[in-house]
């Protein structure tokens, strides 16, 4: 079970806005959300109300926005949001992002991006030789170079210029590294800063500098400092030596796609967009985009779309079911037959799903 802030759950029902998004995301949403209405239907414990919202970019054709002008006044009432995916080929890469994705994560500061990377037996991968991947990446998600300033001078002359302000604040850098140090203290593991300030002289040596100031804080957790493109390098060929890994919001994107590469591709990273005090809806997706190539063909991976889920449970105060989640889909995924095409095997998007379901049932007894 992850950490997701100080949260005290009740009994109360928890109320979930469901966004399927694009392309494969409502396949793979659709697997995930019958495990969570079985969750519910075995453990009267577990409450949850879902409503589904039909946001994207078809939503985006038909109204030319990506989700309503008050999309953001009905958020506030729920108090997670499940996310497929966002992306046509029929828009601009930067519309389905800008026009949903980053105006949720930056309207409700949900500064944590969680993005965990860890092996599971049965699925190759290239790290190999029996080495075993387990990073936390904990990417600072509101700031940064996906903050969204700049300008472009001279359009359509010899001279165009684009410029792309980056963003650190004090704030912003301090909260996401103490979480990242809270987070390696309750798990007891080390925790390692991602910059590039050799080259980055004044936000990656502020970044440096607040780590630093934060590190002394937390004497009991061992910590370390490395450049990006070290990271990258050693991510590949040492992994071992990753526990918990915080770093800026562009580089965090990069190196969590290069994670879920070693353990057998984006189709089994999950993740979770939230704030630490609970007082705004938090975010779950999977890592993977629409895939629009494969859309409406039953292939998709849906582990990734599950996994969240269990994140989800889990920062909703559910936590053993987080981690039933992920030792059934650990479980599951053990048997060849149960692979999605990504993985080498053949089962559709729903086969894998039924696969997790029996998995739980095999690993409780009120399954």
């Amino acid at each position: 079970m992850f950490w997701y802030g100080n949260y005290k759950n009740s009994n109360s029902t928890k109320r979930i806005a469901v966004i399927p998004g694009d392309g494969i995301g409502p396949e793979v949403i659709g697997v995930g959300r019958r495990i969570l209405e079985e969750v519910t239907l075995r453990d009267p414990g577990v409450r949850l109300s879902m409503d589904e919202f039909p946001w994207g970019s078809d939503y985006y054709r038909d109204c030319g926005a990506m989700m309503p002008s008050d999309a953001i006044e009905i958020l506030k009432k729920y108090d997670a949001i499940y996310f497929g995916a966002v992306g046509d080929p029929a828009l601009p890469l930067h519309v389905p992002v800008w026009g949903l994705i980053l105006p949720i994560r930056q309207s409700f500061q949900q500064f944590v991006n969680l993005r965990p990377m860890n092996s599971m037996a049965g699925v190759s991968t290239p790290v190999g030789n029996g080495r075993h991947v387990n990073i936390l990446m904990v990417r600072e998600n509101t700031e940064g170079e996906y903050i969204g300033q700049g300008a472009r001078l001279f359009p359509g002359t010899v001279k165009d210029t684009a410029l792309q302000i980056s963003v650190y604040s004090r704030d912003g850098v301090s909260r996401i590294i103490r979480y990242g140090f809270e987070l390696a203290r309750k798990l007891g593991m080390s925790c390692t800063s991602v910059t590039k300030s050799n080259a980055l002289n004044y936000s990656g040596v502020f970044w440096d500098e607040i780590f630093d100031e934060i590190a002394h804080e937390y004497p009991d957790v061992t910590s370390h400092s490395i450049l990006v493109d070290a990271a990258a390098l050693y991510m590949v060929t040492s992994p071992e030596r990753f526990q918990v890994v915080v770093t800026s919001n562009l580089f965090g994107d990069i190196l969590s796609d290069l994670g879920a590469g070693l353990i057998g591709g984006l189709g089994l990273a999950p993740s979770a967009n939230f704030n630490p005090n609970h007082e705004s809806p938090a975010l779950f997706e999977p890592v993977h985009g629409s895939a629009p190539d494969i859309a409406g063909r039953s292939v998709a991976n849906p582990i990734s779309a599950i996994l969240s889920s269990a994140m989800m449970l889990g920062y909703l105060g559910y936590g053993d079911w987080e981690d039933r989640i992920f030792q059934a889909v650990s479980r599951a995924l053990t048997d060849i037959r149960h692979h999605p095409r990504d993985l080498g095997g053949d089962a559709s998007t729903d086969q894998v799903g039924d696969a997790v379901l029996r998995a739980l049932e095999d690993g409780n007894g009120n399954m």
